[in-house]
């Protein structure tokens, strides 16, 4: 393939970590301090469309200078976090100027691969947690974290400028940046795996992969694309964490119903008191929360952003981990009405038990009263 593009540009890293149940983003800001910038929101006219419930809070976290393969590049940090507790870092890499779109393909490769990028955002989370410290309800990292990468090409100058972007990024030019392959790959493949692809002016062109993106947007300052696949992603890691943790949360549910009904206890109904409490507030937590971050990001209206929104959900998903979390908290409510039921009835035979001794004491002292 002839190489006749010239490229500016560069990459934003994101990883997101669930640092705990909710943050408070005003007291945040507050904490964050001159660092803080105003709450984000899409600027295109189109962004009508999506409504934001409660828009994230950037933090700016200053610049660095990292190693992308054999060149220092700079690169800025920043914080984004959500009000369901999540910290969205991304770290955001300038391309050496006026590149080749192979060396550029190349750069995307080498900075999936540096270990110093994994350093420089794990001290980052642990010193913003520290300073938003008090805004964080029920503070706690996750172990699950979830990473993307946005290609973000400025400027991209062709032999014939004429052609729209859309025509000249062909799959045979993304296949390499995107999924990594050097070798040919047939069109089947390239059509399964590069198949969201979306143009709005003939300069521009987002594509969608599971764990990158191109986004082409010669307007500098337009960054709506970005903002809508992060919000994509953060809905991503918080539906995964649930779904891990109720895969957790099952089995020893199961063991602490088993140990409550070993128990013997005086008062047969009361030996599930504290698990039906608990499992109560569990079922309750999860669904305010997935519904929380369900809702935090609404499309009324199929544009462009919205398309884009919407390929991005469909590529990562969002869906099937919904289904998944949705039965097992099915799950969870049929155990609590299972449990329910058996603690109604153990109060209700203590009850009948209760009322038989009643009666058969009164019997004794009416025999005995009239013996005497």
């Amino acid at each position: 393939m002839r190489d006749d593009l010239r490229v500016d540009g560069g990459a934003t890293l994101y990883r997101q970590y669930d640092v705990g149940y909710t943050i408070a983003l005003d007291h945040a800001a507050q904490l964050l301090g001159d660092t803080s910038r105003e709450r984000l929101r899409p600027s295109r006219t189109e962004a009508r469309a999506i409504q934001i419930r409660n828009p994230p809070v950037q933090g700016a976290l200053g610049s660095r200078d990292v190693r992308i393969g054999d060149t220092t590049c700079p690169a800025t940090l920043s914080a984004n976090l959500f009000d369901f507790g999540l910290c969205s870092l991304q770290l955001r890499v300038q391309a050496p100027r006026n590149i080749t779109w192979a060396e550029f393909s190349a750069f995307g490769a080498a900075l999936g691969s540096t270990s110093e990028i994994g350093t420089i955002l794990e001290r980052e989370l642990r010193a913003v947690l520290e300073r938003i410290a008090p805004a964080v309800e029920r503070p706690g990292v996750a172990p699950l974290s979830e990473e993307y990468i946005v290609f973000r090409i400025d400027r991209l100058e062709r032999a014939d400028m004429s052609i729209p972007v859309a025509e000249q990024l062909t799959d045979e030019r993304l296949v390499p940046l995107l999924l990594g392959e050097r070798r040919t790959l047939s069109a089947a493949a390239r059509r399964e795996l590069v198949p969201h692809r979306f143009s709005y002016y003939e300069d521009d062109l987002t594509v969608l992969a599971w764990d990158n993106a191109l986004v082409v947007e010669p307007r500098a300052e337009d960054r709506d694309v970005e903002f809508v696949l992060e919000f994509a992603n953060a809905q991503l890691l918080e539906l995964r964490m649930y779904d891990q943790q109720l895969d957790a949360e099952l089995p020893a549910l199961y063991d602490r119903v088993e140990a409550a009904r070993a128990r013997r206890q005086p008062r047969l109904s009361g030996r599930f008191r504290t698990v039906l409490s608990d499992l109560q507030t569990r079922v309750a937590d999860i669904t305010e929360t997935v519904e929380r971050v369900e809702n935090s990001l609404k499309v009324t209206n199929d544009v462009y952003l919205a398309k884009i929104y919407a390929a991005a959900l469909e590529l990562f998903r969002e869906q099937a981990w919904r289904r998944g979390i949705d039965r097992k908290l099915g799950i969870l409510r049929d155990t609590y009405a299972m449990l329910n039921s058996e603690a109604q009835a153990a109060r209700a035979e203590l009850l009948e038990i209760a009322i038989v001794v009643l009666i058969v004491l009164e019997l004794v002292v009416g025999v005995l009263r009239r013996g005497a």
